[in-house]
């Protein structure tokens, strides 16, 4: 049975994009890098040759031990703990209500400044637990077999916003060391995937900033092997992907034909498929990821063939890539259907007899709509039946 917990009223309605005002008072510091950190102390009273140590020590009670009270920050001097409760917040994005998947899959509505939502999703498995986090509110790429498309894009996550998911999820997870267990194992959150709602290369500041916290060794210590980015193909972007940030990098590539890609995925018609993937041919060289992964979604009778599995063969060839079979989640008015299963199989099997990884992504969360592709705020009521979302896919 589906676990549901709800905790305060939804509010976000369904805005056009509009610029985000900064909270007055108090600086938050979540989401500032170390050295923008080391200003704000320095500016507001901490004594320069101090401010190296103090970002330690703030770090630290912040990342590694998921402290959010100065007062508590015990290595801290009594005096310095009050002034830095007077100057700044530790602020991270409010629990508005959980589901818990049959599977374990949760997926959090979360409530940020301005009162609107995101959601971020967990799906733990055997050996790893990954979180799926969102880089914007709504989304501005419209793809058409994904949920969040449906929602207008709101306005882009801060990196505290973006870095502050992962912390509420290790609250939601217990997984802050204690006296009891200082540091639990396995695991649970081991990985990151900027996959949720909107297109992280629009973001790319507060993303890279963020996933620089996530990665610090004295704090959530995530290694760039166990953050994966998915972008639809921001071309500009890639290679500062790759020189800033250097995770691992995903595609929402969907298609093998421009024609058909222009409809699914239509920043295409920007960036086609030969400017994508000659850009892609020089990212693991930059960022030293070990391989680039294809996300491809099965559609029934739109991409689904096995003359687009020969077609995806030849395309990436040349590039260290791996496929991820994705099977379309359904979702309220969608005009897509999941591609049969003897179809997907065959259309693996291609793949993987041309000498790539193939794998069949097994949906999760499916039973509360967190699976790849549902994901839309909560509070976006307006659905569209699938006459009014027909789309002209004929080939």
């Amino acid at each position: 049975m589906t676990e549901v917990t709800q905790t305060s009223k939804i509010l976000t309605q369904n805005f056009v994009t509009v610029p985000r005002k900064v909270p007055e008072g108090p600086l938050n510091i979540v989401g500032l890098t170390r050295s923008s950190l080391r200003e704000a102390l320095i500016e507001n009273g901490t004594p320069e040759k101090q401010a190296n140590m103090r970002v330690g020590q703030i770090w630290q009670w912040i990342y590694e031990k998921g402290e959010r009270d100065f007062s508590k920050m015990t290595n801290l001097a009594k005096p310095y703990r009050e002034a830095l409760e007077k100057k700044f917040l530790i602020s991270v994005p409010e629990i508005i209500s959980k589901n818990i998947s049959q599977d374990g899959t949760r997926k959090y509505l979360m409530r940020i400044d301005g009162g609107h939502e995101i959601e971020t999703v967990y799906i733990p498995e055997e050996n790893r637990g990954t979180l799926c986090i969102s880089s914007q509110v709504g989304c501005t790429l419209t793809c058409s077999f994904c949920h969040t498309g449906t929602q207008r894009l709101v306005r882009n996550l801060t990196s505290s916003e973006i870095v502050g998911q992962i912390l509420v999820a290790r609250d939601d997870l217990g997984e802050w060391p204690s006296q009891e267990a200082p540091k639990p194992k396995p695991r649970l959150l081991s990985n990151v995937v900027l996959m949720g709602m909107g297109e992280p290369l629009y973001n790319f500041n507060n993303v890279r900033d963020a996933m620089k916290i996530a990665m610090d060794p004295d704090g959530v210590a995530l290694s760039r092997r166990r953050i994966t980015l998915s972008t639809s193909g921001v071309v500009p972007e890639i290679a500062k992907t790759a020189e800033e940030i250097g995770c691992q990098l995903a595609i929402s590539f969907h298609a093998t034909t421009d024609e058909i890609r222009d409809k699914l995925v239509p920043i295409n018609k920007k960036w086609n498929i030969s400017n994508l993937l000659e850009t892609l041919k020089n990212y693991p060289k930059v960022s030293n990821s070990e391989r680039i992964t294809f996300e491809y979604v099965m559609l029934k009778n739109v991409n689904d063939s096995d003359e687009d599995a020969h077609r995806l063969v030849k395309l990436i060839k040349g590039i260290p890539a791996k496929i991820n079979l994705i099977p379309f989640n359904e979702w309220p008015g969608s005009p897509f259907e999941r591609s049969d299963w003897e179809q997907i199989k065959s259309f693996a099997d291609i793949i993987y007899r041309a000498g790539y990884a193939s794998p069949i992504r097994t949906p999760r969360g499916e039973d509360i709509m967190a699976a790849c592709g549902q994901l839309k705020s909560a509070t976006q009521k307006e659905r569209k039946s699938k006459k009014s979302k027909t789309i002209n896919l004929n080939r």
